[in-house]
C-alpha cells in the first residue's frame, strides 16, 4: 500500500443562479495540488502552505486537518499524516477554496488507508472542513469537488446528495477579482422572507436547469439561469457585476451570475469559442479597474479529485 499521494482538487462553482446553497458543479481551469504522506507519529502534520500564507497550519483550525481527523475518527484510527498544500485558490474567492483542500485531503487519505470509504460517503468527512472555514457544514461546493459534475444536494439528515454529469460541450467562464468576500458577512445581507411569487419562480427554474442538464439542452439551460432572490441583494459587494453579466449576455452566454458568495462571476456558456468570446468581453469589461483579477475558461468537469501520482 502507498505511503503517499498526490491529488488535485477542482475549485467549484455554488449556488449556479437559482441553486442557491443546493447545486454545484465542479471546474477544471483551477484547483489546489496536495501531497499526503503517511507518518509514524500518530499526529497531523500540515506543512507550511505554498501560496498563501494567513492560512492555519493548525490541523484543528485548518479545513485540510479537520476534514481528515473527521474521516479517522469514524474509521477509528490513529494514523498519522503528513500534509503539504499548494493553495491556487484564494481564500474567499467564490471558487470552493475551503471545499477544495477538504476534499483533496480525505480522499488522499482514503486512497492511503485502503479505500474503507466511497467516495459519496467521503463528502460528508469534506464538509465538516467547511465548518472550520465559515461554521457550517454545506455540500455544495465539497460534493462536486469531490464527485465531479453537477451536484443537488436534495437534503442534509441524512446527506443526500445526487451527482447529474455536464453536457459534454458545456463550458463555463469565471473571473475573479482579487478582493475577499467572507460567506458570514454576504450571509448578513439575505432576506430571511422570499415573496411566494418569486419563490416559485426560483423553483421552476431548478426545475428547469435540472431538465436542461439531463437533456443537454443549451436553450433551456439558458433560460433557467435566473436567480430572482439571491443575487439582487448580494451583487451590491461585486464590482462591475451589472456590467460584466451585460457583457457576458451579450457576448452569447446562456447565464450568468454570481459564484458562490463572490466575488467571483461565472457565465456558463455552450462550446470553447463561445466561451472564449464570453471571457474576452467579461475582461474588456473589468480591465478598466483598478482591481486586479483573474479569468479561468474550462469546460464543467466530470471528474472530482484526481489522483495525480
Amino acid at each position: 500500500m502507498n505511503k503517499s499521494i498526490k491529488v488535485f482538487a477542482p475549485g467549484s462553482v455554488s449556488n449556479v443562479g437559482c441553486g442557491f446553497d443546493i447545486l454545484g458543479f465542479a471546474i477544471d481551469g483551477i484547483g489546489d495540488e496536495m501531497v499526503l504522506s503517511k507518518n509514524d507519529s500518530n499526529k497531523l502534520h500540515i506543512k507550511p502552505i505554498e501560496g498563501y500564507d494567513n492560512l492555519p497550519t493548525e490541523p484543528s483550525k485548518n479545513v485540510a486537518g479537520v476534514a481528515i481527523q473527521a474521516l479517522l475518527d469514524d474509521l477509528g484510527s490513529n494514523q498519522g499524516f503528513d500534509i503539504e498544500i499548494k493553495k491556487n485558490i484564494k481564500p474567499g474567492s467564490g471558487i470552493g477554496s475551503s471545499s477544495a483542500s477538504a476534499a483533496g485531503a480525505v480522499v488522499a487519505a482514503n486512497e492511503l488507508l485502503g479505500k474503507p470509504y466511497s467516495r459519496e460517503e467521503l463528502v460528508n468527512f469534506a464538509m465538516q472542513g467547511e465548518i472550520a472555514a465559515s461554521g457550517d457544514a454545506h455540500a455544495d461546493n465539497a460534493a462536486p469537488t469531490v464527485l465531479g459534475g453537477f451536484c443537488i444536494v436534495r437534503a442534509y439528515d441524512p446527506l443526500d446528495v445526487i451527482q447529474i454529469e455536464s453536457p459534454k460541450d458545456l463550458w463555463c467562464v469565471v473571473i475573479h477579482p482579487q478582493i475577499e468576500i467572507k460567506t458570514k458577512e454576504a450571509r448578513k445581507l439575505l432576506s430571511p422572507k422570499v415573496d411566494l411569487k418569486k419563490a416559485i419562480r426560483q423553483w421552476g427554474n431548478v426545475a428547469g436547469l435540472i431538465s436542461g442538464l439531463h437533456k443537454s439542452d443549451y436553450n433551456l439551460i439558458g433560460r433557467s439561469l435566473e436567480d430572482h432572490i439571491v443575487e439582487k441583494q448580494r451583487k451590491v459587494l461585486i464590482p462591475e457585476f451589472d456590467n460584466l453579466k451585460q457583457a457576458a449576455l451579450e457576448a452569447g452566454a446562456l447565464g450568468c451570475s454570481i459564484s458562490g458568495s463572490g466575488p467571483s462571476v461565472f457565465a456558463l456558456c455552450e462550446g470553447e469559442d463561445k466561451a472564449k468570446a464570453v471571457s474576452s468581453a467579461m475582461n474588456e469589461v473589468f480591465s478598466k479597474t483598478t482591481i486586479p483579477y483573474f479569468i479561468y475558461t474550462s469546460q464543467v468537469s466530470n471528474k472530482g479529485v484526481r489522483i495525480l501520482e
